[in-house]
């Protein structure tokens, strides 16, 4: 309404001036090149009267209404200001949001990545583990058939070389070992025998 009130009275201090002119001006120039710029009382008077009655129904009927007009467009610039900084505050605002889950995502990734690695050296440790139970165990059994192939070679060649020997000691003694005798001897050379391998 500020401006409402300004139109009105620029008009009528503008009036007020027009009336309020010097008498002077009115006057006749006996030069003739300035009377060109004077108005004519005849011509004044009625143009006055009628600029008046202009500006009255102007301000009485279509000043309120441009007024009204000019009130509501500034209120609806104004409003459209307030919502646009409400979008930029809101845009602003779903930014951050934006780029806190973005931060988080990232987040979750690294952790994710590093359990990852955490788990994948857990399982190579845990898969070494089982290979070197696996070679200690294949290891363990191999030597414990060396071992067994050992004995039964120590005792197919003790078997072996005691029958030899009795073989030997009958052609060499001849028909006079008895069993006992040749078990006795078998005994013996299989027990020289032993003591010499271990």
């Amino acid at each position: 309404m500020k401006f409402a009130n300004r139109v009105p009275r620029a008009l009528a201090s503008a009036a007020l001036a027009m009336l309020a002119a010097p008498a002077p001006a009115f006057a006749e120039e006996s030069a003739g090149g300035a009377s060109i710029l004077i108005p004519n009382m005849a011509e004044f008077i009625p143009a006055l009267i009628a600029f008046l009655i202009i500006f009255v129904v102007l301000a009485k009927f279509a000043w309120p209404s441009v007024l009204t007009m000019m009130d509501e467009r500034s209120k609806r610039i104004e409003d459209s200001l307030a919502e646009a900084d409400d979008a930029r505050a809101k845009a602003t605002e779903k930014r951050k949001q934006a780029e806190q889950i973005v931060a988080d995502a990232r987040r979750q990734a690294s952790d994710i990545v590093l359990e990852a690695r955490k788990d994948a050296e857990a399982e190579r440790s845990r898969i070494i583990a089982a290979a070197h139970d696996e070679a200690a165990g294949i290891i363990a059994r191999a030597h414990e058939n060396v071992e067994e192939e050992r004995r039964a070679v120590y005792a197919s060649s003790s078997a072996t070389i005691a029958n030899l020997a009795v073989q030997v000691a009958t052609k060499i003694i001849g028909d006079r070992l008895s069993d006992d005798e040749q078990r006795n001897l078998i005994e013996r050379y299989v027990n020289e025998a032993g003591s010499l391998n271990g």
